[in-house]
């Protein structure tokens, strides 16, 4: 199972996206928020802290 890549979550696979970059790498989205939030370069957004913090 797929991670993602700006989140951190793990998702099943038939969902997501899937990105492959011009060097051959391959990215892994769980959602369209993910998506837009890393074209606009976004890194510490309030949803992805509070996941990180329930986890500890």
């Amino acid at each position: 199972m797929p991670k993602c890549v700006y989140c951190g979550r793990v998702y099943e696979f038939p969902r997501g996206l899937t990105l492959v970059t011009k060097e051959g790498n391959v990215k892994y989205l769980c959602s369209s928020k993910c998506r837009k939030n890393m074209a606009m370069k976004r890194r510490r957004v309030r949803w992805i802290t509070k996941k990180e913090k329930a986890k500890k």
